[in-house]
Order: structure tokens, then sequence, then C-alpha cells
């Protein structure tokens, strides 16, 4: 799916005073976790939201019931970016596998970020809607961590919903 991009753009970036964090950013379905998974070959420690739920309570709407589903993102992301913090002071490099879909919330992690000693990289994955109900009608007939079930209501508010990111830093990969 990213054969084409030049992942040295990244991975020169890294050094090890300062770990890189490459943040991504992107609807669902928009290739985050493969991009990450990349860098993951590359060196830099994944976390993954999506993941980190699935390890510690099962399959969404089977193992625990579908109203759990923000509670149990909120106990996630707090425990990632806990891990984040250790990760940075023990100079990883990092690649953050949510959607980042807000401004305010892509701003308190770069600062997060910088304020334990690390620098940051934006990734915006930008995918034009019918190609991502395209890859979503794909993707929602797995059963995985990575394949959280996406109706075309969820999508739609995903999309309403989004903040695109404009002028703060972001290297944009349409694809």
């Amino acid at each position: 799916m990213f054969e084409e991009f030049n992942f040295d753009l990244i991975y020169r970036e890294r050094d090890d005073i300062t770990p890189l964090v490459v943040m991504m950013c992107g609807v669902a379905g928009s290739g985050k976790t493969t991009f990450s998974q990349q860098l993951e070959k590359g060196g830099f420690v994944r976390l993954s939201i999506d993941e980190e739920i699935w390890a510690t309570n099962g399959r969404y709407g089977i193992d625990f019931p579908t109203e759990k589903i923000e509670e149990y993102k909120k106990d996630a992301e707090r425990k990632l970016r806990n891990h984040l913090i250790k990760l940075i002071h023990d100079k990883q490099q990092v690649v953050i596998d949510f959607s980042f879909w807000d401004r305010v919330r892509r701003d308190q992690y770069k600062q997060l970020i910088e304020k334990s000693g690390g620098k940051w990289k934006l990734i915006y994955l930008k995918v034009h809607p019918d190609d991502l109900r395209e890859r979503l009608k794909i993707r929602n007939k797995r059963f995985d961590a990575n394949a959280f079930p996406i109706t075309e209501e969820i999508l739609t508010s995903y999309l309403n919903g989004f903040e695109t990111p404009k002028g703060e830093g972001e290297i944009v990969i349409e694809h």
C-alpha cells in the first residue's frame, strides 16, 4: 500500500539523543496500522489503542458489551500514554497508531512528547471517502484487533468530525 513512500524521510530523523515519535493521523481505513507496521519493522515501537483493548478486554461486541468501548478506549489510551513517556525516556523510537482526528489532541500529544524529551512527526493519511468505504467493506470481514467494525453511519460521523491537519508540521500522504 505504501510501496512508493520514501520511509527514509522518517528514518533519517531518528537519533539516539532525542527519540522520534511518529503520530499517525487519518480516518478509519486510511492505512494507519499498515503504515505503522512498516515503521515497526524499521525498529519503532508501535502503540495501538485497538490492540490494547483487544489484549485487555477481548473483541468488541463479543467479549465485552459495545457500550463499554468508550470507557475501554480511555483506559487503553491512559495506559499507552504512560508507556509512551517511558519509551521516550528510554530513548526508543515510537509510532502512535491512533487516529488523532482532532487538533486539540494532536497538540496535547506534541507537547507531551516534547516535554518528555522527544520530537514528533505528524503523518496524515489522506484518502477519498469512497476509497475508505471500499477498504472498510474488506476490513469489516476480518476478526482481529485492527478490524473494529465500522458501519456507514459511523464512517459518516468520523468524516464529519475529522479535523484535517493544516499548518501543523504534517506530512500528507495521499493514496
